[in-house]
């Protein structure tokens, strides 16, 4: 009968904190790299630029992303899927159609104000995802579009599809545009004072019969 070789604690704790600091390496270069786009435009960001953000070469970005195309397409899919998961969670913790349109709205805004610089890129380099990541980041948002129509039809039934769409997009255009213009202002209120405001105004859009 074989024996089992004698297991090495040292070795296996050497192998997880590799596998840490290759988790946290990847986590920073998504961060890193949607500030870098936001700033600078997909166009105007090397994969020097890249490594130097999280303290590595060029080249070693391909460690964790196969282009800077998939990593541009990671960090947009992973907003996507992100939001598309947190407003089915809103929905199924509320019941009343008011609770889950203030629980979707508090959601929103708390992903615009943590994550801008990802608004900034979905606004402006979606284009440059390759085919079947642009889809993939289309239908998730879709379906996200689709969360929001489900509630508003609920509090407001007599308006049509069409209207619908249009006034969650509105509320996204509200919530997703502000946190960029209040960060500019020389007297800018902290964030807590804009999640409040962003709130209020876009529960009052949504919310009124009008």
């Amino acid at each position: 009968m074989a024996r089992r070789s004698p297991s090495h604690p040292a070795a296996d704790t050497t192998a997880t904190q590799r596998e840490r600091a290759k988790a946290d390496r990847h986590a920073a270069l998504l961060r890193e790299a949607a500030r870098l786009f936001a700033e600078n435009g997909f166009d105007g960001v090397s994969l020097e630029d890249l490594g130097a953000a999280v303290g590595i070469t060029g080249p070693a970005v391909y460690r964790h992303f196969a282009s800077k195309r998939a990593l541009l397409g990671r960090i947009l899919l992973r907003a996507s899927e992100d939001l598309l998961s947190g407003g089915r969670a809103v929905i199924a913790a509320h019941a009343d159609p008011d609770e889950r349109l203030r629980g979707l709205i508090g959601f929103h805004v708390d992903f615009a104000l943590d994550a801008a610089d990802v608004i900034r890129v979905q606004d402006r380099d979606l284009a440059r995802l390759d085919d079947d990541d642009r889809h993939r980041v289309r239908r998730l948002q879709r379906e996200y579009v689709d969360v929001w129509t489900g509630v508003l039809s609920d509090l407001h039934p007599h308006r049509s599809p069409g209207d619908l769409r249009v006034r969650a997009h509105a509320g996204f255009g509200l919530i997703n545009s502000t946190p960029h213009s209040v960060r500019g202002l020389r007297d800018a209120p902290d964030d807590d004072a804009v999640r409040a405001l962003l709130a209020t105004m876009a529960h009052a859009a949504l919310a009124t019969p009008h």
